[in-house]
């Protein structure tokens, strides 16, 4: 299936609707795997298609949410880990909403199996105490994906100026959004820039990576 469409700014688009979900997403496979349009677009539709996917108060919802983003970058156009997405079949959410419950179906079945085999103690009182229960509840993890996309939309200005010497192009905010999942290698770089995969690789580790690290320390991901 091929939709005709006019061009526009993704960054403006701001419809959530089944059609312009479906259209963003074949949009988003006109473009090669790892390049800025594919990457502007897949960033697009997760803004816009969050707010249809399925909740609740599962306190795995955040883990499998996160699974979920993955899954949609892996198999939106190539189909990495399953069959690719094909809109003549499902609509985007309804396509992720599948995803999203059978991941928490696993996660709850996991937490099942797990319980079964809790151990007990007996408490001080003699009655049995479930050892398992008194351990710190593991904090639940933020959808990381977004939270990276976000900050790094609220930054473009200034990471566009941090380029590679007389390559204004080559700068902290594409080759951040580029290194993104799914990630572009450094040798498909290469090949669309015009520069050594070793050139982008040191300005990325000089300085991309410090805002990146900066940014996880912020958030609470990185300690030190």
């Amino acid at each position: 299936m091929r939709i005709i469409l006019k061009r526009s700014n993704p960054g403006l688009l701001m419809n959530n609707s089944p059609d312009e979900l479906r259209r963003l997403a074949c949009e988003a496979c006109r473009y090669c795997l790892g390049s800025a349009e594919r990457q502007r677009y897949l960033t697009q539709l997760i803004r816009l298609v969050k707010s249809r996917l399925w909740r609740d108060n599962s306190p795995h919802y955040q883990d499998a949410l996160q699974q979920t983003w993955i899954y949609l970058c892996q198999n939106l156009c190539e189909g990495k880990t399953a069959k690719p997405y094909d809109p003549d079949v499902a609509s985007v959410a309804t396509w992720l909403n599948a995803y999203l419950k059978f991941r928490l179906l696993d996660f709850e079945q996991a937490a099942q199996a797990d319980r079964a085999r809790h151990v007990s103690a007996y408490g001080e009182d003699g009655a049995t105490t479930d050892v398992v229960e008194t351990l710190a509840a593991k904090p639940e993890i933020p959808p990381i994906l977004e939270r990276v996309q976000d900050w790094l939309e609220q930054n473009a200005a200034e990471f566009r100026k941090i380029h590679v010497v007389h390559h204004p192009k080559i700068n902290c905010y594409e080759l951040i959004l580029r290194r993104l999942p799914p990630e572009a290698s450094w040798q498909a770089l290469e090949d669309e820039f015009g520069v050594s995969y070793k050139t982008l690789e040191s300005f990325y580790r000089r300085q991309c990576k410090p805002r990146l690290r900066e940014f996880g320390r912020a958030e609470g991901h990185i300690s030190s």
